[in-house]
């Protein structure tokens, strides 16, 4: 019988939007390891490389703005040419606008939809050509909560990530003759930067704590086990799933 592995080493991971918060934790995850690492957004992860570079993995940086599929090959291009291949793909980049169902624009739309959803699928479609070719390779699609529930004030960030649930379905049934597994994970209510405002309002807190069986925010690192458990030997026969690491919130 083989042994469980979660064991990364030799691993090449491309992961988008790893400035702070979730995609941080998950690179950094990724190279304590085993796994060398390519970031990929527009400013530079100081902290995030440097993070790395302690773990004893390489890390390279590619600007890249993810908001448009122009730039996507090349990124994928870079990573394989920094690393030497490419094995796991992250796509957490993100954005999200707010507004009333009556006030929202187009752009507003078009700006989160393009970010969260096409260029997630482009990115991916890019990556899964060197993946298949090598006969294998992992792909995690960070999605969320309202890819199960709709949401208030947010309609183009609940339709992206509903279709980010979705894509990885559909991903998931083409590559898996290939060797690759696509999943995605739905971070609940995670403690970052982005959710500071939520933590500071003492009303809001308590009343998202009171519906978290755990009692709890979650915090990055949460977010990243699971990237590693399926980054992966050991989900080598998961695929199609989305993963929900948020303390119950959903089974409430």
């Amino acid at each position: 019988m083989n042994s469980i592995s979660f064991d990364l080493a030799g691993k090449r991971a491309l992961v988008t939007g790893a400035n702070t918060g979730i995609g941080q934790a998950i690179a950094v995850a990724l190279a304590q390891a085993g796994a060398d690492v390519a970031l990929a957004g527009r400013s530079e992860p100081a902290e995030t490389l440097a993070l790395i570079t302690q773990t004893g993995r390489k890390a390279v940086n590619i600007s890249a703005d993810l908001s448009t599929t122009a730039p996507l090959a090349r990124v994928v291009k870079e990573t394989v040419a920094g690393l030497g291949g490419i094995d796991i793909l992250v796509n957490n980049a993100g954005i999200i606008r707010r507004n009333d169902l009556a006030d929202f624009t187009e752009e507003d739309w078009d700006a989160v939809v393009d970010t969260n959803l096409k260029s997630l699928f482009f990115l991916s479609q890019a990556a899964a050509r060197h993946m298949a070719n090598q006969g294998n390779g992992k792909i995690i699609n960070i999605a969320s909560l309202l890819s199960f529930q709709g949401g208030i004030r947010v309609p183009s960030y609940a339709a992206a990530k509903s279709g980010v649930a979705g894509v990885t379905r559909a991903m998931a049934n083409e590559l898996a003759p290939a060797g690759v597994q696509v999943n995605a994970i739905a971070p609940g209510y995670i403690a970052t930067n982005n959710t500071a405002a939520l933590q500071a309002d003492q009303t809001r807190n308590r009343q998202i704590i009171e519906r978290i069986p755990t009692g709890r925010w979650g915090n990055p690192q949460d977010i990243a086990g699971a990237a590693i458990f399926l980054a992966s030997s050991a989900a080598d026969y998961v695929t199609g799933q989305i993963l929900a690491v948020d303390g119950g919130w959903l089974a409430r």
